[in-house]
């Protein structure tokens, strides 16, 4: 069901970008009095799911949900019609209208793509305001991970900086985009009242940048082990446990810190415990409780937000469209920036970063979240406008490329050339698609 809901996501969301890059490409199109011949959400090799003729366009579903098309009369696009372009150009055709027109035509779906990232970022802001946790609140410090301990810091730290960073918004993927994106080599941290400097191997950026990376936890908030939810049938409910009690002793060990119960916790594995409680009503008890194999005894902790003051911004309308477009426009930027990486840096590997439709669909959550639906469409067609962007003939940045070069130097590639460069730019991009969808069938084989 938790897939079912996923890809349910991924659907509706690649229909809302579809549907409107394709929109950037017609409405210029019909304004330039240009033929459009199809207007498809999804492709439809050997059939469509539905389709209806108005006027001139045929309007239509495909069944294979990998993108969608405008077919415009007298261009060379992947439909490859060779006996229309063996015609006369036609006054309704597209290769006869004048270069700037074309231009926009061409430019029309990316230009929508950006615009609407843009807009659903102001939108989110305007709608549900900008909730963080300042480090500042955070008065315990941090519990350090595995991979936190091997960076150098450790438990009870105070994050002061990030490279030249401050460390404001308390978030370990703060961390990551810091030392990925903006290549930070070095933490401040407060340790029992001492400033230090710790350094950052070059390594971690290209692990941190590694898809098998992309859930781990580098650090955590401390807070206390206070129950929201024994399981049924658990140990923890057996034991009489209840929402909002505090474990505040483990068999003699004070517990002051979830953290710390976790790990005490794996020594006690597949024993029987007793543990003092601080219960929800204020009193204090005691409990005999079974400890499985794992360390666990089936209670859902509180969360870190619980504990700590939130910061909320609210955003009025006017307000949330430019803090939209700052928001959008620093994705781009991480975003090129990582690209940049790929092809400069040994640390960062296409292979561990990218990722096909598998790695997009698990960027939904599991259960229905309209916040990170939109979220998630914001960034979804901001990439889908900057890959388009790219000078591959076959897409919008290939056309627009040729179409370039003809309005500086007053010479039109011909149609012949637009044909073989149209071929090679859909087997390259064909490519690059099947590359990033067999790397998420290999990491999942690879478990």
């Amino acid at each position: 069901m938790d897939v079912l809901i996923m890809v349910s996501q991924l659907i509706l969301s690649l229909a809302i970008l579809i549907v409107l890059h394709e929109a950037g490409h017609f409405i210029p199109a019909k304004l330039f009095k240009t033929r459009v011949e199809k207007f498809y959400l999804f492709f439809d090799p050997w059939f469509s799911l539905f389709k209806v003729k108005k006027g001139e366009t045929e309007y239509g579903i495909g069944w294979l949900p990998l993108g969608g098309y405008v077919k415009i009369s007298g261009m060379i696009d992947e439909s490859m019609d060779k006996e229309q372009m063996k015609q006369p150009p036609k006054p309704w055709e597209f290769r006869s209208k004048p270069a700037w027109q074309r231009l926009i035509i061409m430019l029309g779906g990316v230009f929508v793509n950006f615009i609407l990232g843009f807009f659903i970022f102001g939108m989110i802001l305007w709608h549900y305001g900008e909730t963080y946790l300042p480090a500042e609140n955070v008065s315990s410090g941090i519990y350090a991970d595995s991979i936190g301990l091997e960076m150098g810091l450790q438990t009870g730290d105070h994050i002061l900086s990030i490279g030249n960073q401050p460390f404001e918004r308390f978030s370990d993927r703060a961390l990551i985009r810091e030392v990925v994106i903006n290549q930070a080599r070095s933490i401040i941290v407060d340790r029992a009242g001492q400033t230090l400097e710790i350094p950052i191997d070059d390594r971690f950026a290209g692990m941190m940048a590694s898809h098998s990376f992309r859930n781990q936890q580098i650090f955590s908030a401390r807070f206390p082990f206070v129950i929201f939810q024994p399981l049924p049938d658990s140990p923890a409910e057996k034991a009489g446990l209840k929402p909002g009690d505090q474990i505040i002793n483990l068999q003699g060990h004070p517990i002051r810190y979830f953290d710390e119960w976790r790990e005490l916790a794996g020594d006690f594995a597949g024993q029987t415990v007793i543990v003092d409680l601080k219960k929800s009503d204020g009193s204090v008890g005691s409990a005999e409780i079974a400890i499985n194999e794992n360390g666990l005894i089936g209670a859902i902790p509180y969360p870190e937000t619980h504990f700590f003051d939130l910061a909320v911004r609210e955003y009025g309308f006017f307000e949330s469209l430019p803090a939209g477009y700052r928001q959008g426009m620093t994705f781009l930027t991480d975003q090129l920036k990582a690209f940049g990486q790929m092809f400069t840096s040994d640390e960062i590997k296409a292979s561990e970063s990218l990722g096909g439709f598998g790695t997009i669909t698990s960027l939904f959550p599991s259960q229905w979240s309209w916040p990170d639906f939109w979220r998630v469409t914001a960034i979804l067609s901001l990439i889908l406008g900057f890959m388009n962007l790219l000078p591959i003939p076959a897409l919008d940045g290939g056309h627009v490329m040729f179409l370039l070069w003809e309005m500086i130097t007053g010479k039109k590639p011909s149609d012949k050339f637009m044909e073989y460069a149209t071929i090679i730019g859909f087997v390259i991009v064909i490519s690059l698609v099947l590359y990033a969808n067999g790397l998420d069938v290999v990491r999942w084989l690879g478990g």
